[in-house]
C-alpha cells in the first residue's frame, strides 16, 4: 500500500495578488496590505546604522509611515540602575610628563597619581534619566559613524596626480587609426632583421681623451662651455636621404636614429611626443616638427615621483630638460682631444657650412635594415667620438652625460659620496629614474654599430646653481651587454617598428601623427589633413634643409 496523498487548498485571485480571505490561523493578527511595486520594511534592524550612504538609507524603509508605529518595538526593562562612566583619558600636565614612568625614577608617584585620579572619575559620575540616557546614545552612535566615515574617506582617498600636458594639442577633425597600449606593444617581436647595411659615411670626428678616464670625485674637473653647433636636421630635410630616395629605389621607409630610438623604447617612456609620419608615392618618412622639444633630454622621467611642472621653480621639467642637453652637448666636446688629428670619412659632414662657425664632433652613417615583407628601412645614424683601441685599432664611440640636480628629490643617493664607493649603486638609480633616455641612447648605438658607449656623471657645483658643473667621474660600457644589463631587446624594437610601418603601409599616401599619451600608456596613430603644421616647414624652407636647433652659445 501506498501513503495517502492529500491535495492542499489552492486559492486564485483573479483580482490581484495575494490571498483571497484571511486564513483562520492569521484572522487576529494584524496585516497591512501591499503590491509587488511597494517596498517592505526590515525584518530586523540590530545596529540602527547599516547603510552609510545616505542614497541608500531609506532603501528598506516601508512606504506606509502612518501604521509603522504598531509593529514598533520599546525596550520595557527598568534601567533606573545605569551610570555614565566618563571615559575620556585625562591630559597629564606638561610639567608631569615622563617623570614617572618605569625605570625614571619615583614609580611610587605614578600610582598615587593614578589613585587620585580614579577618585576624581568616581566622585564625577552621576545618574541619568531615561531621556538623557538615549540622548547620550544617539551622540555615541553619530561619533562612530562620523569616525567611520572619517577613516574610510581617508583610505579611499586617491593621490593627486597633476596631469601632464600633451606634445601637441589633437584637433577634432584628426582621425584615430590605431590605439596601441603598452603591454601589447611589449609583446611585439621581430627576430629576423639581419645586419644592416652601410650606404654612406659622412662627417669627422675626434678622439676621445682618455684623462678623464681617471676623472673622481677627489678629483673632479669643471665642466666648460663648448662653442660648437649642434645639427638636429629631420628626415625630410637631410639632402643624403633626398639623394638616396632616388638611388636606392627598393627602400621604402626613412628615418633618423632619433626618431627610430623614440619610437622603439615607447615602452620606457612617460612623458608626451609625436612623430610626423608621410607617405608619399608608397614611401613613408617618419619627421619630426619643427621647433619642438623632441630633441630636449628628459630628467627623472620614469622616477617614482618625477619633478614637478612648476615654471617658477629651477627644477621644473622643462628647465632640467634644457640643462640637461646642455651638459650631454659640452661634456661630449670636452672630453675629446682639440686637434687635427681627426678621424675623417670619404664624403664631407652635409650639414657644415663655412658661415655658421665651427661644428661639433659627429659622424653620419646612412644604413639599411631589411625589416621583411618587402620593407626596407634606410636611417642616418650618428657617432660622437673614436678612441684607440689595445691594438692600434679604431672604435667608434658614443658620448652622453648623466646628470644629478637633486640628490633629495631624485633616489636619495648622493653622488658625491657614492660614486667612488658606489658606482654600481648610483648607475641602478639612474637606470630607474632615466630608463627611457638610457634606452635610447643605448638603442642610438647599437643602430650606428658604435664599439663603446661612454657616460660622464656630472653635478651642480651647487645644488641651487644651474649654470656651473663639475664632471665626477666616467664609465664605458659594450651597447650589446649594456642593452643586456637594462633588459633591452632589439626584437622587440624593431617589432614596434614595424608594426607602426604596416598599419600605415595600409593606407593611402597622406600624412600622420603618432603620439605618446601624456597621462596613459598608450600611443595613437592619427590620420591628419595634409597641410597640418605646414606653417611651420615653410618658414624653414628657406636653410635649405639644414636646422639649427640648439647651440651652446
Amino acid at each position: 500500500m501506498t501513503a495517502p496523498f492529500a491535495f492542499p487548498d489552492i486559492t486564485e485571485n483573479p483580482d490581484g495578488w495575494g490571498p483571497c480571505s484571511i486564513p483562520a490561523q492569521y484572522k487576529d493578527m494584524p496585516y497591512q496590505p501591499f503590491s509587488k511595486s511597494d517596498r517592505l520594511g526590515k525584518i530586523s534592524d540590530w545596529t540602527g546604522n547599516t547603510y552609510q550612504n545616505m542614497r541608500q538609507m531609506n532603501k528598506y524603509n516601508s512606504q506606509f509611515s502612518g501604521s509603522a508605529t504598531q509593529y514598533a518595538y520599546y525596550h520595557e526593562e527598568d534601567e533606573t540602575s545605569f551610570q555614565l562612566v566618563d571615559t575620556s583619558r585625562a591630559l597629564r600636565p606638561m610639567y608631569g610628563r615622563g617623570r614617572f614612568f618605569r625605570g625614571r625614577g619615583n614609580f611610587r608617584g605614578q600610582q598615587r597619581w593614578n589613585a587620585n585620579n580614579n577618585h576624581k572619575n568616581a566622585a564625577n559620575l552621576q545618574v541619568l534619566s531615561k531621556a538623557q540616557k538615549n540622548k547620550e546614545r544617539e551622540r555615541q552612535r553619530q561619533v562612530r559613524k562620523w569616525q567611520q566615515q572619517r577613516g574610510r574617506q581617508n583610505y579611499n582617498r586617491p593621490v593627486q596626480i597633476k596631469q601632464r600636458e600633451s606634445s601637441v594639442t589633437v584637433r577634432s577633425d584628426w582621425i584615430v587609426i590605431e590605439e596601441m597600449e603598452k603591454t601589447q606593444l611589449m609583446k611585439l617581436s621581430l627576430p629576423t632583421v639581419s645586419d644592416a647595411e652601410s650606404l654612406m659615411n659622412c662627417g669627422a670626428l675626434e678622439y676621445y681623451d682618455k684623462i678623464y678616464d681617471r676623472v673622481n670625485v677627489k678629483n673632479a674637473q669643471p665642466l666648460k662651455r663648448i662653442d660648437r653647433i649642434f645639427h638636429t636636421v629631420t628626415t625630410t630635410d637631410d639632402p643624403v636621404i633626398r639623394r638616396l630616395v632616388t638611388s636606392q629605389a627598393d627602400a621604402n621607409v626613412f628615418a633618423t636614429d632619433t626618431i627610430l630610438a623614440t619610437l622603439m623604447c615607447a615602452t620606457r617612456s612617460q612623458y608626451s611626443w609625436d612623430i610626423v609620419v608621410k607617405k608619399i608615392g608608397g614611401k613613408i618618412f617618419l619627421d619630426k616638427r619643427d621647433n619642438t622639444e623632441f630633441d630636449l633630454l628628459t630628467v627623472s622621467e620614469t622616477a617614482a615621483e618625477p619633478p614637478q611642472d612648476d615654471s617658477n621653480s629651477y627644477n621644473a621639467p622643462r628647465k632640467l630638460a634644457l640643462e640637461a642637453t646642455f651638459i650631454n652637448h659640452n661634456f661630449s666636446q670636452q672630453v675629446l682631444k682639440n686637434s687635427e688629428d681627426r678621424h675623417k670619412f670619404p664624403e664631407e659632414n652635409p650639414f657644415e657650412c663655412d658661415e655658421e662657425g665651427e661644428v661639433a664632433s659627429v659622424g653620419y652613417r646612412y644604413k639599411k635594415w631589411d625589416l621583411g615583407n618587402d620593407i626596407k628601412l634606410i636611417a642616418r645614424c650618428e657617432h660622437d667620438a673614436v678612441s684607440q683601441g689595445p691594438n692600434g685599432d679604431v672604435l667608434f664611440m658614443n658620448i652622453k652625460a648623466l646628470n644629478e640636480w637633486d640628490s633629495r628629490y631624485s633616489g636619495g643617493v648622493d653622488w658625491r659620496q657614492k660614486l667612488d664607493t658606489q658606482r654600481g649603486a648610483v648607475l641602478a638609480n639612474e637606470l630607474k629614474n632615466n630608463a627611457g633616455k638610457l634606452a635610447k641612447w643605448t638603442v642610438q648605438a647599437l643602430l650606428a654599430g658604435s664599439d663603446l658607449i661612454k657616460f660622464g656623471y656630472i653635478t651642480r657645483y651647487n645644488v641651487k646653481d644651474t649654470s656651473r658643473h663639475v664632471i665626477l667621474g666616467t664609465q664605458h660600457f659594450k651597447p650589446s651587454e649594456f642593452a643586456a644589463q637594462i633588459n633591452l631587446s632589439m626584437d622587440n624594437c624593431w617589432g614596434v617598428v614595424r608594426c607602426i610601418v604596416d598599419l600605415v603601409m595600409k593606407q593611402k599616401d597622406g600624412k600622420f601623427l603618432i603620439v605618446k599619451d601624456p597621462n596613459k600608456p598608450v600611443i595613437r596613430l592619427y590620420d591628419i589633413p595634409d597641410n597640418t603644421f605646414e606653417s611651420e616647414e615653410d618658414t624653414d624652407e628657406e636653410n635649405d634643409g639644414k636646422k639649427i636647433l640648439f647651440s651652446t652659445e
